[in-house]
């Protein structure tokens, strides 16, 4: 290439110099070294997960816990007296397992689902899916969103990993799906027991053993067994610690508390209340509670704290 007068040439000691910089550039970077120690490194790796063998085992600790909760006791004694049968006729440990899930994984429980028509098939695995994603949880916001065969799917499959069997999937109508407890008490007829997984064609008032649905409409219950994740599979560590710590703050409340909570979660997903509405009504009827009601007294504060808590932003 022709020389220009206008160039200027770089002198030979200071072109060896800026080479000798890049090259030291080049093994700085590749090393992992920084020279600005003060500017964290981003890693390219999702939080620590968390395997789904370990929630399961964390599950069936707190329903031990959850034995000597009021509201737990309370529900079956409630149980026991609407289906005429004595204590001993129906393990204890496998009521709480079936509530405690029932209040965890319905549409607007305290894990945060939220029902809509997603025309899925009647398993779980999206629901996985989007669990899957989920790195900052918030108490305003659905975990993962459903439709009503996929929420029983998913609390069948979870009933059946903590250790209780015969849950199944009832079709009360050709549009919707419930799932089903077929109980066998030591004395007596088999029992069907409804649990309804969304409020579709329900009252606020119907829940867990509704009598709104027949659950004798359908000739066989089949056993829910697909494994719709493995034990390995994992899910975010800030996703596990938020149900479990949802676990310790509302699944000892009563029916008529989390009922109610329920309805209140589902306002804000929903957008018709405010997170600040939600927490004046549980204000409310945490006044409102008789003496002694500690366990609904907590979980309704708790829940207006969390109501009116900052929202992280993205």
């Amino acid at each position: 290439m022709p020389y220009n007068e206008g160039q200027r040439l770089i002198p030979m000691k200071l072109l060896l110099s800026l080479l000798l910089f890049a090259a030291v550039a080049s093994l700085a970077a590749s090393s992992g070294f920084h020279a600005n120690r003060q500017t964290p490194v981003q890693s390219a790796f999702p939080p620590q997960g968390v395997p789904f063998a370990q929630l399961v085992s964390a599950i069936r600790q707190k329903a031990k816990t959850l034995e000597n909760s009021s509201g737990m006791r309370l529900a079956f004694q409630s149980f026991l007296s609407a289906h005429h049968l004595p204590p001993q006729s129906v393990r204890y440990s496998d009521f709480v397992i079936i509530r405690l899930l029932f209040e965890a994984t319905r549409d607007a429980g305290f894990w945060n689902m939220h029902w809509s028509i997603t025309d899925q098939p009647p398993n779980s695995d999206r629901i996985w899916s989007q669990w899957k994603t989920v790195l900052r949880p918030s108490p305003r916001e659905p975990t993962a969103t459903a439709e009503c065969d996929e929420l029983s799917a998913l609390y069948a499959f979870l009933v059946e990993r903590s250790g209780v069997t015969s849950v199944g999937l009832l079709w009360p109508t050709a549009n919707h799906t419930v799932a089903v407890w077929v109980l066998e008490p030591a004395t007596g007829p088999v029992i069907r027991v409804v649990v309804p997984t969304s409020q579709i064609f329900l009252e606020e008032t119907d829940s867990f053993d509704t009598k709104k649905f027949n659950p004798w409409r359908q000739k066989t219950i089949y056993e829910y067994t697909r494994r719709d994740v493995p034990d390995t599979f994992e899910l975010p560590k800030p996703l596990v610690d938020f149900f479990l710590k949802q676990i310790d703050i509302y699944a000892g409340a009563s029916d008529a508390t989390l009922g109610r909570l329920r309805y209140v979660r589902d306002a804000v997903f929903v957008k018709s209340w405010t997170a600040e509405q939600a927490a004046s009504d549980a204000e409310n009827r945490r006044a409102a509670l008789p003496a002694g009601a500690t366990e609904d007294a907590s979980a309704l504060h708790d829940f207006a704290s969390d109501m009116r808590r900052e929202p992280f932003r993205h």
